[in-house]
């Protein structure tokens, strides 16, 4: 795949050495970029914390509002999808093109089918009158808590379902690139970047789903 005029390798930008440089440079800025995601995230988890031990009692009472089924499926179709990025990373790596298409594939599936399960589940809020604001109509014991619980569940799972889509559409570029063949053992890197971002975001929901789902089932 190199240039017959230049002898140059199409996917060297100019502005590297080589090849192997462009590669360290893409992997320190996909890193960095991921330590300013766990700043981000820290912020809210530790908003969340810092409710959670003001309001242990209703925090835990608060939890039994969310379903632990679709929340444990959910669980474990992030799993699925990070294996698949994984065979797609591989896929790449060895220069299969059909192999990284139909794994890209199958990672955005899986991803739709979370996004689907959690829209699902925030329709059923509606339903039940719990969502923060004028709909929420829970009028138990500690009502006040009850509401913050779920507001913060709106917006931890909110905020990781817009990384999500975001990925998703990044995945989907990549399926696109894939089949024009811009992916081979030479250069798989914008595969492998996005991998580490998804296996991010599916780390992520590892943390939340225990904190939001588990945290009243005693």
């Amino acid at each position: 795949m190199r240039d017959a005029a230049s002898g140059v390798l199409p996917y060297h930008a100019h502005q590297f050495d080589d090849a192997e440089q462009q590669y360290q440079a893409s992997t320190l800025g996909m890193w960095l970029f991921l330590a300013q995601e766990v700043l981000f995230f820290g912020a809210v988890f530790a908003t969340y914390f810092y409710y959670f031990f003001l309001f242990p009692d209703a925090f835990e009472a608060a939890s039994n509002h969310l379903s632990l089924n679709l929340g444990a499926f959910n669980t474990v179709v992030l799993i699925g999808s990070s294996l698949t990025m994984v065979f797609a990373v591989h896929a790449a790596q060895h220069g299969t093109k059909k192999g990284q298409i139909a794994w890209l594939v199958a990672t955005i599936i899986l991803g739709a089918v979370f996004l689907g399960v959690k829209a699902y589940e925030y329709t059923h809020k509606f339903h039940e009158g719990l969502v923060p604001g004028m709909y929420f109509t829970y009028q138990g014991p500690d009502a006040a808590q009850h509401q913050l619980f779920i507001c913060l569940y709106f917006v931890m799972t909110g905020l990781h379902a817009l990384h999500m889509v975001i990925g998703i559409g990044v995945i989907g570029a990549l399926v696109v690139l894939a089949q024009r063949g811009w992916f081979d053992a030479g250069y798989y890197a914008p595969v492998e970047m996005t991998g580490l971002y998804w296996h991010f975001v599916d780390l992520v929901w590892i943390f939340l789903f225990p904190l939001l789902y588990l945290i009243g089932r005693h």
